[in-house]
């Protein structure tokens, strides 16, 4: 017994006690690494989310300040802002769009005395500026000096205006407010430095806001506060405007990787020492694993901040550095950018919805991702807009060759929600170091070329070629010289062409043609600077001048009817009836001597103003013609649903006479139609006797086309009906 007791107590004091010691040890020292280690992990993990958070919130003023300039640097804005009737105008590009489409919770135009002309706001419907305007003031303050003064300080490729911006308290709630300048993207229109006009934008830093950062970050239970969070568990971030001042904080529970290991694994620690070897192996394995997904998270962080959201596609900043790294790498070699815009495709969002149009965005960006090399970069840009840097390119036929698969894939339907949708795709094209070695001189020529494949017909490609500078400021040219046109009284002019009833032989109406006699370049076709007019805004202003000279013109001729082309720009504005009403009334003209003429295009409005102005304008008494019938959309079919008067038929079935390929029988069925429906026939580009004769005799009602008459001043058209039947004659 005394024996057992000695080897007991050796045992307990050589072994045991140094065992269990050395044990607790280890376990001691395994304790405390992890517990540092978690600590460290924690504060790796803390500090990341902080920095992620200060970088977003930092980034908010130039992401507002960049969603204002696609707005705000542009002609019609510049426009619009100064005419008082663009109310619709403004807040539909300056307002509530901004609010739609960036989320911008208040959107606000300043005129040059610092008052409101437009107020468009989420928090308030009684003078939400005035919630504003103690934010904004000294902002609008200091960015008035800055224009007044010439300061270009902040002006880059990116940032194309100056502008002001800080964070404040604006109905109670914090607030970033943006100031920007609306100018002229072209330069054309004239304005008084520090008299601009001002675009505000307010984002609200709370509610939708927080939320989204939330849910776009992974930030735990994220909010605003006035005062910081005294919990332990919480980290608070300060949101600190220009000048120094706290206006409160952003507060989150910080994800803490390295507690949630040592809480998980200390049970186990604690219930079997002599496993801890292989627990410490374990907790090598737990934290890597940790460590791997923290590293994921944050790898997650860089693409979303280098590339679309939506597409998953590089973003313009990822473009730009692609394309520099091509650009310093090419040794010699050929370097392209391709810039693809879609064609049609706001007739997507318009009929089937944005939903649609963003899976239309999604599979062209998977189309052409299928038809270019691995080292190739496909980039959304925004919108519709993509572009393709082509790296190490050995000849410019395979550009062509690409961008002609390109055009054919495209033109497959897509098929979305159950619809088969047809879009095309227009391509503009710039190769280094033919068109330049630098990224901002590629990416200006690739967007030249795009504009020219655009105005050659779209479902195209282009080259830069160095015509196309010269193109384009020739367009530029034509759009000043037309504005300035449009101020004068000796440039512009209509003419008209006669209308001959097919039975009589007689004269009964004219149609109004717009003629432009420039002083340099003599007579500009309408065919060059009418689609101008259109694109620029001048196309109303062009129809308000042949419309009343056309009203005035006709009181010379009581007996004859007028016909006036009318654009579908005009036509889908809201005001187009009424003011036509109001200038018949101004003139004394009968609305029934009066024919306006529409496309079929201009007829297929999606919002369904231009259906109202036409029933408006039928009411009156003035008449409808669909022109130009047989092409593009149009078809039997749909004659049977427009609300017409008149079908003109296109110049190319007349002229198709005599060949082989059935336009007799197609303008026969067209009349044979037309009289079902009880409407009147026009047949347009008669030119030869045998045309007219072949119309008279299968009922066409109406004739026009240089047989009978050119378009000709108004005195020469007195002339023509004071000859009685010489016109005739001619023919």
């Amino acid at each position: 017994m005394a024996a057992f007791s000695i080897r007991a107590g050796r045992f307990a004091r050589l072994i045991a006690v140094p065992a269990m010691l050395g044990v607790c040890a280890v376990a001691a020292l395994v304790g405390g690494l992890l517990v540092w280690a978690g600590q460290e992990a924690d504060e790796v993990a803390v500090d990341r989310q902080v920095a992620l958070a200060t970088l977003v919130a930092s980034n908010l003023r130039e992401t507002i300040a960049h969603n204002q300039e696609s707005v705000t640097v542009w002609d019609d804005a510049v426009t619009a802002v100064r005419q008082a009737s663009s109310a619709e105008w403004i807040d539909y590009n300056l307002g509530s769009w901004m609010h739609t489409y960036f989320g911008h919770d208040g959107a606000y135009v300043l005129d040059p005395a610092n008052a409101p002309i437009y107020q468009f706001s989420t928090h308030s419907d009684d003078r939400p500026y005035a919630d504003v305007e103690e934010v904004a003031k000294p902002l609008v303050a200091s960015l008035r000096q800055r224009l007044l003064s010439g300061d270009e300080s902040g002006v880059s490729d990116r940032i194309l205006s100056l502008g002001e911006a800080d964070i404040g308290v604006v109905a109670g709630r914090p607030a970033l407010v943006s100031i920007k300048p609306i100018v002229s993207d072209t330069g054309e229109i004239e304005q008084t430095a520090g008299t601009e006009y001002l675009h505000v934008a307010v984002r609200f830093l709370d509610s939708d806001f927080v939320a989204a950062l939330s849910r776009d970050y992974q930030f735990e239970d994220l909010r605003f506060a006035w005062e910081p969070s005294s919990e332990r568990s919480e980290t608070n971030l300060p949101i600190v405007s220009s000048s120094g001042d706290t206006i409160g904080y952003f507060v989150w529970q910080p994800y803490r990787p390295g507690a949630a290991v040592v809480s998980r694994i200390a049970p186990a620690a604690t219930a079997a020492l002599a496993m801890m070897l292989g627990l410490v192996g374990g907790l090598l394995f737990l934290l890597d694993r940790r460590s791997h997904r923290l590293a994921e998270r944050d790898a997650r962080m860089k693409h979303l901040a280098h590339h679309d959201s939506l597409t998953e596609l590089p973003n313009r900043a990822l473009f730009h550095d692609r394309l520099d790294a091509a650009l310093n790498q090419s040794a010699g070699e050929l370097v392209a950018v391709l810039y693809l815009d879609l064609d049609h495709f706001k007739q997507v969002n318009d009929t089937l919805g944005h939903p649609a149009g963003d899976a239309v965005i999604i599979e062209f960006g998977n189309r052409l991702s299928g038809l270019i090399r691995s080292t190739d970069t496909l980039s959304r840009l925004g919108g519709d807009e993509f572009t393709v840097v082509i790296p190490a390119l050995r000849h410019v036929e395979d550009v062509e060759l690409l961008c002609d698969r390109i055009i054919d894939t495209i033109r497959q339907p897509f098929d979305i929600e159950g619809h088969q949708v047809f879009i095309g795709v227009t391509i503009g094209v710039a190769i280094a170091p033919r068109d330049g070695d630098t990224r901002i001189e590629l990416c200006r020529k690739a967007d030249i070329a795009l504009y020219h494949a655009k105005t050659s017909g779209r479902s195209r490609y282009a080259m830069f070629g160095a015509e196309m500078g010269a193109i384009l400021q020739a367009r530029r040219d034509i759009e000043r010289d037309l504005r300035a046109a449009l101020a004068r009284s000796d440039q512009l002019e209509v003419h008209y062409q006669p209308l001959l009833n097919a039975a009589t032989q007689r004269i009964v109406g004219v149609e109004a043609l717009l003629r432009w006699r420039h002083p340099a370049n003599g007579w500009i076709s309408p065919d060059v600077f009418i689609p101008i007019a259109e694109e620029t805004g001048q196309i109303e202003a062009i129809g308000d001048f042949v419309l009343r000279e056309a009203c005035n013109a006709a009181k010379l001729w009581p007996s004859l009817s007028v016909a006036v082309n009318v654009s579908a720009i005009e036509l889908r504005s809201p005001a187009f009836a009424t003011k036509v009403a109001a200038l018949l009334l101004e003139t004394e003209i009968d609305p029934r001597r009066i024919e306006l003429e529409l496309t079929e295009s201009a007829l297929t409005d999606p919002n369904g103003i231009g259906d109202q102005n036409v029933k408006a304008l039928r009411a009156l008494g003035v008449r409808i013609a669909l022109d130009d019938f047989g092409t593009g959309f149009s078809s039997l079919g749909r004659l049977q649903q427009l609300e017409v008067d008149r079908i003109k038929i296109d110049r190319s079935f007349v002229s198709g006479f005599g060949r082989l390929n059935g336009d007799e029988a197609i303008v026969q069925a067209i009349i044979e139609l037309a009289k079902a429906r009880g409407l009147r026939t026009t047949a347009e580009g008669v030119e030869t006797v045998e045309q007219g004769t072949h119309l008279r005799s299968i009922g066409c009602d109406d004739l026009q086309g240089f047989l009978y008459s050119r378009p000709v001043t108004p005195s020469e058209i007195t002339a023509l009906l004071a000859r009685g039947s010489s016109l005739v004659k001619q023919a």
